[in-house]
C-alpha cells in the first residue's frame, strides 16, 4: 500500500502485516500495522521505522514521496523491534544528520544494535526540534509500554504521533476513524489496551492529566499500530480514561477449563446464580477462547470467576497459562471465586484462590468444590456461589466514588 497524505506535507508511510496471526501471546486474527510517518519541511523527518521484513515496504512508500537520502531527521519514538527492527539498514541508507530519542532510547538503540557511532539527538519531556516551519515537541512517556518510549506532538498541525498508546492490532486497507465502523474499531482499541497497557494505567492516567494541565488538545492521534483517529480524538481519549481507571461494568466472567464437563456444568450454574442477582455474565471455556480475548473483558468486569477441574494434583495447564497471563496485566478493583471438580485430591481450587488472592481480587469464600459430576444439591451450591459473586461485585460497585468518562 502506498503512501497517504494526513495532513499538508504530513504522510503515512507505514505498512500493512496482514498475516500476523500472534504478537507475544496476544492474538491478532486481523492482522495489524507498524505505522511510519514522514514529513516534509526544510528538515524532512521520519517517525518511526517498521518491523525488519517490510523494510522495503517503507522505503517504496518513502520513494513516492521523496528520495528516502535526502530525509534529515530520523525519528525513535520506540525501540520495540516491530518499530526499530529496520532501523539500522535506515540509518545505513539515508545518513541522517540526527536519530532522535529518549535518554532510555539512546541506550536500548546500543543494546539492541550496538552502533554508538550514530548521529544520537537526545530528547527529554519538554525538548522541541524546528523542522522549518513546524515544530516538534517530545514527551517522555516511560513504561507505556518501555522505559524508552516517548511521544511526538507536530505543535502547528496539532497532530500527537503517539507511539503505542491509542492504537489497535488491526490491518485495514483504510487508514483513519472515520472510514471503518466504530464499534469494531473501538473493540480493537479495547482489546489492545487491556492486553498491552492495562498493568500501566496509573501512568496513562498521569499522561492524560499532563496533556490537560499542559492545555494539549490534538485535532489528531496517529499511533504506530492502527487507525489515525481524527473524528473522533476525544472519544479515544474519554475511553483511555475508563479503561485506566478500570471501571466496571455490571457483568461477570466466568474462565473455566473442563475435562469431563463435570467443571462445565458448575460454570453454567454459577452464570445462572449470577444472573439471578442482576449480574450480566460471560461463560469462557479455555478450549475454545484465546487467553487475550478473555483479558479484553477482563476490563470492565465487575466480577472474574475462574474453575479448573483437577489433574495431577493441580489445575489444568491452559488455566495455569491464563492466570499467568492475567496476573502480569495486574487487573484491579475486582471480586470474585474460585470453584472445579475433582476426583481424589482436588488441590486445583485452591491453587486458583491463591492467585486470584495475588491479583487482589477479593474472594467471597476459599472456593467451591465438587467431587465428580454435580449432583442436583451441588449444583444449586454452585447457583448460590454465583450469587453470592454477583451480590458481593453490586455491593463493591455501589460503594465504588463516581467518576466523569
Amino acid at each position: 500500500m502506498g503512501p497517504v497524505q494526513i495532513k499538508d506535507n504530513i504522510y503515512w508511510v507505514g505498512v500493512l502485516d496482514w498475516d500476523i496471526r500472534d504478537f507475544h501471546g496476544y492474538s491478532t486474527p486481523k492482522g495489524t500495522t507498524y505505522n511510519s510517518y514522514l514529513v516534509i519541511d526544510e528538515k524532512i523527518t521520519l517517525f518511526d521505522g517498521v518491523k525488519r521484513p517490510f523494510k522495503n515496504d517503507l522505503l517504496e512508500s518513502i520513494c513516492k514521496i521523496v528520495d528516502p537520502r535526502r530525509i534529515d531527521y530520523l525519528v525513535v519514538n520506540h525501540v520495540e523491534m516491530d518499530h526499530s527492527g529496520s532501523i539500522p539498514e535506515l540509518v545505513e541508507l539515508i545518513q541522517p544528520e540526527k536519530v532522535v530519542c529518549s535518554p532510555m532510547g539512546k541506550k536500548t538503540l546500543i543494546d539492541h544494535f550496538n552502533r554508538d557511532d550514530w548521529p544520537f539527538h537526545v530528547v527529554e519531556t519538554g525538548h522541541q526540534l524546528k523542522l522549518g516551519k513546524k515544530t516538534v515537541s517530545f514527551f517522555e512517556t516511560r513504561m507505556l509500554h518501555w522505559p524508552d518510549s516517548m511521544m511526538s506532538y507536530l505543535t502547528e498541525d496539532r497532530i500527537l504521533i503517539s507511539s503505542d498508546a491509542f492504537g489497535e492490532h488491526w490491518a485495514t486497507s483504510e487508514r483513519f476513524d472515520d472510514e471503518v465502523d466504530s464499534a469494531e474499531l473501538f473493540s480493537h482499541a479495547a482489546k489492545y489496551y487491556a492486553n498491552i497497557l492495562l498493568l500501566y494505567s496509573p501512568l496513562v492516567q498521569k499522561l492524560i492529566a499532563k496533556f490537560a494541565q499542559a492545555g494539549i488538545e490534538p485535532a489528531m492521534i496517529a499511533p504506530d499500530h492502527g487507525l489515525i483517529w481524527r473524528k473522533d480524538v476525544g472519544g479515544i481519549v474519554s475511553a483511555y480514561g475508563r479503561w485506566s481507571r478500570q471501571e466496571s461494568l455490571k457483568k461477570a466472567i466466568v474462565v473455566y477449563d473442563t475435562m469431563w464437563y463435570a467443571t462445565a456444568s458448575m460454570a453454567d450454574a454459577i452464570g445462572e446464580g449470577l444472573k439471578q442477582e442482576g449480574l450480566d455474565f460471560k461463560l469462557f471455556d479455555l478450549k475454545c477462547n484465546h487467553r487475550s480475548d478473555i483479558m479484553t473483558e477482563v476490563l470492565d468486569a465487575s466480577a472474574i470467576v475462574i474453575g479448573s477441574a483437577t489433574i495431577n494434583n493441580g489445575m489444568m495447564p491452559a488455566m495455569a497459562d491464563m492466570l499467568t497471563y492475567m496476573k502480569g496485566l495486574k487487573p484491579h478493583g475486582k471480586v470474585g471465586g474460585a470453584f472445579g471438580s475433582y476426583g481424589w485430591s482436588g488441590e486445583a481450587v485452591k491453587q486458583i484462590s491463591d492467585w486470584m488472592r495475588e491479583m487482589n481480587i477479593s474472594l467471597v469464600n476459599d472456593g467451591l468444590r465438587v467431587k465428580f459430576t454435580p449432583k442436583k444439591q451441588d449444583l444449586e451450591k454452585c447457583v448460590e456461589f454465583g450469587r453470592q459473586v454477583a451480590r458481593a461485585a453490586l455491593e463493591k460497585m455501589e460503594s465504588a466514588p463516581r467518576t466523569r468518562s
